[in-house]
């Protein structure tokens, strides 16, 4: 199978198919393999004719989680890829779908869980006979990164990924797409990019910054344009010529994998193959800069110096030793958000205590860090097996910290790094020791590049520390490590790392001698500097190399920063405790202390109406302008989640039922509660009562308990075109049962237009826009 220097065409939508050939809504479509297979083979036969190459099996959602129980993931997916491979296809691929759950911390599905799901399907494919494997319309970078690695680990087929895209740019749960295609790459998947999603047209501008970050080929599968509803059925207005246009634009980008997803046909797929027949795809240049990303954030290495934060650390740390051992992550999250607020672009995070389990405590704490904090994390021990766990599941492209010259390590760390995809410093010490000469350093250096090229990690991903002793006891070596790093720039072309405040130790003042080594550093190349970003001297150092090196274009935050300098007030800035700053800042372990004090002159509504509602509306405000994400969004829930429940110690009467209920469901067939869920925990803690009735709700009883219970404000929720039929039954009946209430909709396929075509009185788009919803229902009381 070419896909590199040959296009690749793969088939269309299977949904839309199904549903005009009787595909009722809330009925599972991967059970048609067992229950209308010739329906299922004569679909995929129509793709085959089309000209398609790759025909994707009937098991997008053939998860144990998603069946429930009505048949088994083995079972509906060799049936799914027999008859695919049936039809005449030239290549099979077996089909992933997102599990339908949110993974921790934002929600209640665990990485191993989602793993243990995709690594059955794939097993299930992979004995079935598939030729490979597409995980497609994904969302969550950290669900896409379990599904590969369940499919790398469990079989040697070909692995395409693909994630789905919002108006915004970004992801439901906030990622960029120069930031899903660096993770996707590094990953070692043999394709990747953009399907489901919008129109082509309005994915254009996506796909465009998909393909200047993507080291391996980039596969595109748009929707026919948003769905609308005609006669009862859900169809798609894009023609196939006018998808075959949008598709003939991409292609200069350096598209190579095409196909169609909702919407599309055996009419579109025939009109790419016209295009790309006898054709090349366009040569493309894959970028060699180096990245370390978040879950939502990419830092570029490049012509820039990048801040590493090193107060995670338990080493001479008193505090932070006796949280680590307590598990008071709370205590640790506040230490990465101050970091965050001061300038660190990086953080450091390191759990090497002897007396507790450093694989489990630093995969949690990284966890937690990811669900505050938009920042790259550098992943800090000595033992690789808390290594692997930590970066196994970190949420994006993490900096091992470290590797060193010793045969042990190189044999024991780089494969990691390889397997997941990461960067690593590497410490120029050997069997030997630290050499005391800059020029052995640089051998070092040297060897471990050598080492991890044969082994396929890439240069840019190496980042070296020269390694710096303290001035008090070897102050003859300090000189030879700014002559190392400059070696090591010039001679090898890699990016340098250092811990600085290293060399002052022992020494009084050592803000002044770690500022003096740090300004040096820079002159002699470094690029990231491992420091406390707390400090005013060091920031001040940096500030100013930023200007004298180019970064800070026309001064611009240097100017900002300091042309009215504030009051001294000392060389730690600390985090404030204020309930606001905490909510925005998602702390929510440091919430109930500062409750309990208001409640001793507050009253319990002054609080939820002046403290608790202004912070959620600042954090509403920074999500719709893109400056919250999902997981900000609901971390900053938690807090306030946190908070009721102190009100609500011994005043449960206070908080009467009536005053403002709302009841929420996902419709009939469709087992997606994501969203729900999501805007079940922040209505919740505007104080409205919610009644959840769950997933797969009939009309029939989201009818009677809207009526039973009086609801005035009903939400429905639904994620797939073939059960938004449901949603609009269920909006006929409240309205033909007399029901006195309004309805707001929300989901991925639906719009503005969509929810008034279905007969919705609102449409949310998302959580922040659906407690907009209830504040206007609710206003009067």
């Amino acid at each position: 199978m070419r896909y590199d220097d040959e296009f690749l065409l793969f088939d269309g939508g299977m949904g839309t198919m199904l549903q005009e050939r009787g595909l009722k809504a809330g009925s599972i479509p991967e059970l048609y393999n067992i229950s209308n297979p010739q329906i299922i083979k004569n679909i995929h036969k129509e793709y085959v004719d089309s000209g398609c190459d790759v025909i994707t099996a009937n098991t997008f959602g053939a998860s144990r989680h998603k069946l429930a129980g009505k048949s088994t993931p083995d079972e509906v997916i060799s049936a799914g890829v027999r008859l695919a491979k049936e039809s005449g296809a030239k290549y099979t691929a077996l089909d992933i779908g997102p599990t339908g759950a949110l993974l921790k911390p934002l929600g209640t599905m665990s990485f191993d869980e989602a793993y243990s799901l995709f690594e059955e399907q794939v097993k299930a494919g992979a004995k079935a006979g598939a030729d490979l494997i597409i995980i497609e319309t994904m969302s969550d970078l950290l669900e896409t990164k379990a599904a590969i690695l369940a499919a790398k680990e469990n079989c040697s087929l070909p692995v395409f990924a693909t994630m789905t895209f919002d108006s915004d740019g970004r992801t439901f749960l906030g990622t960029d797409p120069k930031t899903a295609a660096i993770v996707l790459s590094s990953l070692g998947v043999d394709g990747a990019g953009v399907n489901c999603s919008l129109g082509p047209e309005e994915l254009f501008p996506i796909v465009k910054e998909f393909v200047k970050y993507s080291k391996v080929p980039v596969i595109v599968q748009p929707n026919a344009g948003l769905p609308v509803i005609e006669n009862g059925y859900t169809v798609f207005k894009i023609t196939p010529d006018e998808f075959a246009e949008s598709i003939k634009k991409m292609l200069p980008l350096g598209v190579s994998v095409v196909g169609g997803c909702c919407g599309t046909t055996p009419a579109h797929i025939a009109k790419l193959k016209k295009l790309i027949d006898g054709k090349k795809p366009y040569a493309r240049e894959i970028t060699s800069q180096s990245f370390i990303t978040s879950w939502q954030k990419t830092v570029t290495l490049d012509n820039s110096t990048a801040i590493i934060g090193e107060r995670i650390n338990p080493t001479g740390k008193k505090k932070l030793k006796e949280a680590l051992k307590a598990r008071d992550y709370d205590y640790i999250i506040g230490e990465a958000i101050s970091q965050q607020e001061a300038g660190a672009d990086i953080l450091d995070v390191n759990a090497g205590l002897p007396d507790i389990d450093e694989a489990k405590t630093l995969t949690e704490i990284i966890a937690e860090i990811q669900s505050v904090s938009h920042l790259p994390l550098q992943i800090d021990s000595t033992d690789p097996s808390a290594v692997e766990a930590a970066v196994r599941s970190y949420n994006g492209k993490p900096i091992i910290n470290s590797v060193n010259g010793k045969e042990e390590s190189l044999s024991t760390i780089l494969p990691i790094v390889k397997k997941y995809g990461t960067a690593v410093v590497a410490l120029t010490l050997d069997e030997d020791g630290i050499p005391d000469k800059a020029e052995k350093r640089l051998e070092i250096a040297e060897k471990i590049l050598n080492r991890a090229l044969s082994m396929g990690i890439p240069k840019e991903d190496i980042f070296i520390d020269c390694l710096v002793l303290t001035a008090s006891t070897n102050q003859e070596t300090v000189i030879q490590t700014l002559k190392a790093i400059t070696l090591v720039k010039s001679k090898l072309g890699l990016k340098t790392v250092l811990g600085v405040s290293n060399v002052s130790f022992g020494l009084p003042a050592r803000e002044v001698i770690n500022s003096a080594f740090l300004a040096a550093a820079f002159g002699a190349g470094l690029d990231m500097p491992i420091l406390n970003p707390l400090s005013e001297e060091y920031m001040k150092v940096v500030d100013a190399f930023k200007v004298l090196n180019n970064e800070d274009k026309g001064s611009v935050k240097f100017i900002e920063k300091y042309a009215s300098v504030p009051k001294e007030s000392g060389s730690q800035m600390e985090i404030s405790d204020d309930l606001g700053n905490v909510i925005l800042s998602g702390r929510k372990g440091a919430a109930q202390s500062i409750v309990k004090e208001l409640l001793k002159s507050e009253s319990v509504f002054d609080i939820i109406n002046n403290r608790f509602i202004p912070a959620l509306d600042i954090v509403g405000e920074k999500y719709e302008k893109g400056e919250f994400f999902l997981p900000q969004l609901m971390a900053s829930a938690e807090v306030v989640k946190e908070g009721f429940a102190v009100l609500k110690e011994g005043k449960e009467s206070t908080f009467t039922k009536g005053s403002g209920d709302i009841l929420l469901a996902t419709v009939k067939g469709d087992i997606h509660d994501i969203g729900k869920n999501i805007v079940k925990m922040l209505l919740e803690n505007y104080g409205y009562n919610i009644k959840d009735l769950g997933r797969d709700v009939s009309p029939e009883a989201i009818v009677n308990a809207a009526t039973q219970d009086d609801i005035k404000l009903v939400g429905l929720s639904a994620l797939m075109t073939h059960t938004v039929k449901s949603m609009e039954e269920t909006i006929k009946l409240l309205k033909e049962s007399g029901a006195n209430c309004k309805v707001m909709v929300g989901g991925a396929v639906l719009n503005e237009d969509y929810a008034r075509m279905i007969g919705a009185d609102f449409y949310a788009k998302d959580a922040a826009q659906a407690a907009k919803v209830a504040s206007e229902v609710f206003k009067e009381k």
